[in-house]
């Protein structure tokens, strides 16, 4: 669009100049060759009139200054002879008015009294007299005036023209581009069942194709992997649960058991109730993978939902400004709620607030909590999946699998919805679920 806008300035405003240029040459051309025939025809009266004995000169100039509305100076044997009163002819530049006075005849544009003239000077020889005739170029100046306006405003015209040609110009080229940029962007968003509509353009039409291609064979890897994910969870169910049996058995018992074994019990507990958890976790997340029920979905009171979900909060830390109703699939959102409520509890060092908002025509969730804060640059990697932070800032006591964040994503997605982690006001971490309000 600048390009285009350049262009078309550059090139309206050399037109603009050569016409200004040629138009204005010719027009003073055709003044100044007007003015000095003018000049000769009444410098002949004059001189015909002096060779009578100058009877009726004064006349004579009168008539010619109102003719031509000029104004005139003859000097004859030393003597000024002035007509006219629109400009003074005395104060003709000095050296214009020496050259007409050594015999040379001359013509000259200037400036008297703010009006610009046409000066033309001949010698009388016959009579040793000086002819000079003055003529105003008013209108001639307004011509000029206005032309320059007139150009001027073209050549301003033809770069917004020029500004919106490149526009549409780079719209209209940059769009197919554009619809691969939007779908890219919603590849990676996650919805692999984005593509390219079919175009007639040559150039595209190998881009659209592979495009298509690629994200066809990638939609068909993750679902592979899982189904993959799903049966393998499903197999571990059993005899993860004839473990959990085996070992509540084994716990019962502990006290029996000796100091060392005991200990061992103790671990494999804990390592087997992580399992579980990422066992049913991954179970969830391939369902939603593979899920496009929507059946299930409901008006849903969020704040009642919220409410329900953590009974036990105290009411200092439940923090509800509006009650918005979304559509929801109750069970997705109460998983939300509770992930993000366990997130606060085991990495952000406790729940701080829960709150329940609306902002623009959107309904919100807030969790704040006491801990760290999340380094920006790792806001977008801990709601990946086994995302379970540096191990650093990992507790002894952590039993999660690095889940519960990416199945947030996952069901405020198929909710049409967007979560997002940032600081919260006076130290710690906020994180955010968005879903369209109903409002009908």
């Amino acid at each position: 669009m600048a390009w285009f806008s350049l262009v078309s300035l550059v090139v309206a405003g050399v037109l603009a100049l050569a016409t200004w240029h040629l138009s204005t040459g010719y027009m003073l051309d055709q003044r100044e060759r007007s003015a000095i025939r003018q000049a000769k025809g009444n410098a002949r009266l004059v001189t015909q009139v002096l060779e009578r004995g100058s009877a009726g000169l004064d006349e004579l100039l009168t008539g010619l200054v109102a003719e031509v509305e000029s104004a005139v100076l003859l000097v004859d044997q030393g003597d000024l002879i002035v007509g006219g009163n629109s400009v003074d002819p005395t104060r003709l530049p000095t050296a214009f008015l020496d050259m007409v006075r050594n015999g040379r005849p001359a013509h000259q544009r200037t400036v008297l009294n703010g009006i610009p003239v046409q000066a033309v000077g001949l010698p009388l020889p016959a009579k040793a007299a000086t002819y000079v005739e003055v003529s105003p170029m008013r209108e001639m100046d307004r011509t000029f005036r206005f032309l320059s306006w007139l150009l001027i405003g073209g050549t301003l015209v033809s770069g917004l023209a020029g500004a919106v040609l490149g526009r549409w110009a780079a719209t209209h080229s940059l769009r197919p581009l554009r619809q691969v940029t939007d779908a890219a962007a919603e590849a990676a968003r996650g919805d692999l069942s984005v593509r390219l509509p079919a175009t007639g353009d040559p150039d595209l039409i190998p881009l659209a194709a592979a495009f298509n291609d690629t994200a066809e064979r990638l939609q068909q890897r993750v679902a592979r992997d899982t189904r993959f994910a799903g049966d393998v969870s499903h197999e571990l169910r059993s005899p993860l649960t004839t473990m959990l049996n085996a070992m509540s058995v084994l716990h019962r018992r502990s006290a029996e058991l000796p100091a060392g074994t005991r200990q061992a019990v103790e671990l494999l507990n804990t390592d087997l109730r992580r399992f579980r958890r990422m066992v049913d976790d991954l179970l969830e997340i391939s369902r939603g993978d593979q899920d496009q029920d929507y059946s299930t979905f409901e008006l849903v009171d969020l704040a009642g939902l919220v409410q329900a979900t953590g009974p036990t909060l105290p009411e200092s830390v439940l923090d509800i400004e509006a009650r918005p109703w979304v559509l929801a699939d109750r069970r997705r959102l109460e998983r939300v709620v509770a992930n993000l409520l366990d997130n606060a509890g085991r990495h952000g060092g406790g729940l701080v607030r829960l709150g329940v908002l609306t902002r623009e025509d959107r309904a919100r969730i807030e969790v704040d909590d006491a801990g760290p804060g999340v380094p920006e640059e790792a806001r977008e990697h801990i709601f990946e999946r086994f995302a379970r932070g540096s191990p650093a800032r990992r507790e002894a006591t952590d039993s999660g699998a690095g889940l519960g964040l990416a199945l947030v994503t996952q069901h405020v997605r198929r909710h049409h919805g967007h979560a997002w982690v940032e600081a919260r006001p006076g130290g710690g971490a906020r994180f955010v679920v968005e879903l369209p309000e109903v409002t009908d």
